[in-house]
């Protein structure tokens, strides 16, 4: 009968409510107890566990005892609701009372005060901010809309009357009359405000300087306006200095331009003496350095931003004239002279292109019109005594024919003119090598731009220029179909303006070949030869007829001494470009590997050991045998002469490019180790991050650190086909030279195909991305050889002969010839929507095997033209070519690749 008097426990009594309730509130003060040394976590799992077992009674007695306690009314409501719905409801507050609630709370100043609230109202009346704010500011819109509001004209109705003209709209007398009392009432104002500034100012202002020369130095900054009566006289003298400066422009004598037009006026040679007007020892010390930066130089905008603080930096553009280039330089200078002066424009080892038909070099450098302008450029440049000096961005200092425009010029101005010696050293690249004649411990680049910026710009030419190889050669079919379409028009237009019809039919052939000399005639015939002519060809145009035998002696001596000193030159250039490498190559292995090969060895490895061994070990061999191969050029440059030989030094060095090999066998594998640790291992991303594109690593990354050894071979043969050209014949060295170039232009062959495979490969996967339902093309040894449209027909009726069949056009295809099969697709073409562009796209439709494919010719016709038949297993194609040149040379090459297939 014990448990009919006990519920939910057996040792709660149910029938005595005094021992119930004891024994309820000794249990109660237990589980507190034990409530107060749980963990918090504990608490919670406690709590949880309670309300679970709570019914919804109890929970809403819960609710209501927080209810009382915590009213929900009297919580800010931008604190509790969505803060878009905050901004909503701020959103009908007027400015005035958007700032008085900005001083409610932080919360309510941080929502009153974002640019959304702000903006439309600035809008409204034409207010727009002058820049756009960053991601982290707010308040921008408010700042503007006070800043505006807080310089408002206020104008009375009658003012904006005489101003903006009336309305038709009649006023009463009491509002004309209300008018002028309000009128009235800002007047007295304002003049009571004038009069007491008057007198504040008059008391602080020191009565012994008044009508002095000092005075206008103590004017407050906030001068009162002036007056119309002043106003108008001030207006009156400029205008009469304008023309008066207009009318002695229109008497000074003028220059004619190369087009036959008048330029600006400039001063007679007689009575120009120059800027620089007070040249004393005071304003040498304010001489600034000068910089001329072409519009032509790629990224220009990037050269223009590392420009040194202090240094004048003027863009010019290359169309202009040379008086035109003189008068931006004038302006810019402002009556001073420069200290130095750089030229930063485009260019070769022979020449200067420094404006649109002035590509400066000998033989124009001393034209008229030319030597008047250097003249001019000198006299705004310091003397030599004064170290002064122009500097060229141009590789002069690389050719003799260079060197002699830098000597004439000097000779010409008076100034010393220098520009870099470098000339195998890439896209831009020259401008970091030496530079003849530097008297000033560093680079004269250093003078006018910063380190790490120009490094940046350097950096991104290069890949301005390999991104522009790909554009050239993606859009030279495009350009080639355009240049066709262009000189078939113009041919077009002139047979069609000087023949009838019957003559334009009977022509054809005249017509072609007009448009063939037409496209002849517009391609660039500006390319030169790289072999530089030995004093412009002197042995070529004296006669040996008309010299003695001992001038031939003579002139034989002069030529073997330049040659001598030529190969000086061009062996101190090869010292000095592997010094620089063997730095890159040294970048690589003091910023990288060392901190990771010390992280690891302190056990705070960032990278392991094997993959260490993967980025490093190859790189750091070749940086061994470069040291080597630098050393030995160091110890022969220290004693050399004219007899002395490099040629076997770079014979033993080519003869050590098994190092070489096995870095480029694993350079695929170094870059995807270099992707795979980035992407998995955040502390080697970070060290990457920190590492990459600073100052210490020429603001170049990893990866384009590890491009500069298939980059330097290039530049080997550069170098050594040059010390080879001034090397005599009968040179013992000669042989030794002959010997390194083929070692090292078999070893680039090596390094181009690896090139040419890597580069298939993309090639293949590119074309299988954009084949729509192409099947999987990665191959070995399988490479496209060539890609044609062509046109499907369909024969009405095979029974007649070829002469008289009829065909009709029913697809496009494309043919991707591969050296193993013939992959045929159908081509379309998808225009966009409000767009000039068009997107060709390509449904696979199959593939078939070269040696299985047969081919027959169609005879041309009356009714076809350019056609031929392609014989599969299972398919049979008749195609035609839009011209007949393209039609035989996609036959030619596709028996070609057939004949290769089938002799494999």
């Amino acid at each position: 009968m014990e448990t009919f008097h006990t519920r939910f426990s057996a040792w709660t009594p149910f029938s005595n409510k005094s021992l119930n309730t004891q024994l309820f509130q000794e249990r109660v003060a237990l589980i507190s107890h034990w409530f107060d040394l749980w963990t918090n976590k504990q608490r919670q799992e406690f709590l949880f566990t309670i309300f679970l077992r709570c019914t919804k009674s109890q929970l809403r007695f819960v609710q209501d005892w927080f209810s009382e306690r915590m009213q929900v009314a009297k919580v800010d409501f931008s604190t509790v609701l969505p803060r878009f719905i905050s901004l909503y409801i701020f959103s009908f507050l007027s400015p005035k009372d958007l700032c008085a609630a900005a001083q409610v709370s932080w919360p309510w100043k941080f929502l009153t005060e974002q640019d959304c609230l702000w903006m439309p109202k600035c809008v409204k009346f034409g207010w727009f901010l002058p820049y756009t704010p960053t991601d982290n500011e707010y308040g921008a819109w408010k700042r503007h809309y006070i800043a505006c509001v807080s310089h408002l004209d206020w104008l009375t109705p009658r003012e904006a009357a005489a101003t903006y003209g009336t309305l038709n709209e009649p006023k009463t007398e009491d509002e004309e009359l209300l008018e002028r009392q309000r009128e009235k009432c800002l007047r007295k104002r304002i003049w009571e405000e004038i009069a007491l500034r008057n007198k504040e100012l008059f008391k602080v202002r020191p009565p012994w300087v008044s009508g002095t020369c000092c005075s206008s130095v103590l004017k407050p900054r906030s001068q009162p306006r002036l007056s119309q009566t002043v106003r108008e006289r001030v207006g009156l003298r400029e205008a009469l200095e304008k023309q008066l400066v207009l009318t002695s422009l229109e008497i000074l004598p003028k220059r004619s331009n190369i087009s036959g037009s008048h330029s600006y006026p400039l001063l007679s040679k007689k009575y120009w003496h120059g800027v620089h007007k007070n040249d004393d020892s005071s304003s040498y010390a304010l001489r600034p350095h000068f910089i001329l930066i072409s519009s032509r130089i790629p990224a220009y905008e990037m050269l223009v931003e590392s420009v040194k603080a202090g240094v004048v930096s003027v863009v010019y553009e290359h169309s202009i004239t040379l008086e035109s280039l003189l008068y931006l330089i004038e302006k810019a200078l402002d009556g001073r002279k420069a200290q130095s002066m750089g030229i930063f424009s485009d260019g070769d080892s022979r020449e200067i292109n420094l404006l649109q038909g002035y590509k400066i070099g000998v033989k124009n450098v001393l034209r008229p019109e030319v030597r008047d302008f250097w003249e001019k450029l000198g006299s705004y440049v310091a003397t030599e005594e004064e170290g002064g000096h122009v500097d060229f961005f141009v590789p002069l200092g690389a050719s003799e024919a260079g060197t002699e425009v830098l000597s004439q010029l000097s000779q010409l101005t008076g100034t010393f003119f220098t520009a870099p010696t470098g000339i195998a050293t890439g896209s831009y690249q020259h401008i970091l090598s030496d530079w003849l004649g530097s008297q000033w411990g560093k680079a004269p680049s250093s003078i006018y731009f910063c380190e790490a910026k120009l490094q940046t710009w350097s950096s991104f030419t290069d890949f301005l220029e390999e991104t522009l190889k790909t554009v050239r050669k993606q859009l030279y079919p495009l350009f080639k179909e355009l240049q066709k379409s262009i000189s078939g028009r113009m041919i077009g237009q002139f047979m069609f303006d000087t023949m009838g019809m019957t003559n334009i039919l009977n022509n054809q052939e005249t017509a072609q070949a007009l448009a063939d000399g037409l496209m002849e005639l517009s391609k660039d015939d500006s390319e030169r030869s790289v072999v530089e002519d030995n004093s412009w060809d002197t042995q070529s145009r004296l006669s040996k007829n008309d010299l003695n035998f001992e001038a031939l002696i003579n002139l034989e001596r002069i030529l073997q001494k330049d040659s001598a000193e030529k190969r000086t030159r061009v062996v101190r250039e090869l010292l000095q470009s592997e010094r620089k490498y063997v730095q890159m190559l040294e970048i690589v292995r003091d910023v990288y590997f060392a901190p990771l090969k010390a992280a690891l060895s302190s056990n705070r490895a960032i990278l392991s050991a094997a993959n260490i061994q993967i980025l490093f070990s190859d790189i750091l061999q070749i940086l061994s045998l470069n040291r080597q191969f630098l050393d030995n050029l160091r110890d022969r440059l220290q004693e050399w002469g004219p007899a002395h030989c490099v040629g076997e030094i770079v014979t033993k060095f080519g003869s050590q490019l098994n190092t070489y090999t096995n870095f480029f066998n694993n350079y695929p594998v170094i870059l995807k180790t270099i992707e795979k640790c980035r992407e998995m291992i955040p502390a080697f991303r970070t060290f990457l991050k920190r590492h990459d594109k600073t100052v210490v690593t020429k603001m170049l990354s990893l990866p384009e650190l590890l491009l500069y050894p298939s980059r330097r071979f290039e530049e080997y043969l550069n170098l050594l086909y040059a010390v080879r050209l001034h090397t005599p014949a009968e040179h013992v060295d000669r042989g030794d030279l002959t010997t390194a170039i083929d070692q090292i232009k078999k070893y680039k062959g090596y390094i181009d195909q690896m090139k040419q495979n890597i580069n298939m490969k993309d090639h293949l996967s590119d074309i299988q991305r954009i084949i729509s339902g192409c099947p999987s093309l990665s191959e070995v040894n399988r490479y496209l050889i060539r890609v044609q449209d062509v046109a499907q027909l369909h024969c009405c009726d095979e029974e007649i002969s070829f002469s008289l069949r009829l065909y009709e056009h029913i697809h496009d295809l494309s043919l991707f010839l591969f050296n193993d099969a013939l992959l045929v697709s159908s081509r379309g073409t998808s225009h966009t929507p409000f767009e000039r562009t068009s997107k060709t796209t390509y449904q696979f439709i199959t593939s078939v095997v070269l040696h299985r494919l047969l081919i027959e010719n169609i005879p041309d016709s009356k009714y076809v033209k350019n056609a031929f038949i392609l014989q599969g297993p299972k398919y049979k194609w008749i195609c035609a070519t839009e011209v007949e040149d393209e039609k035989f040379l996609w036959l030619s090459v596709l028996r070609n690749a057939i004949k290769s297939s089938m002799e494999k």
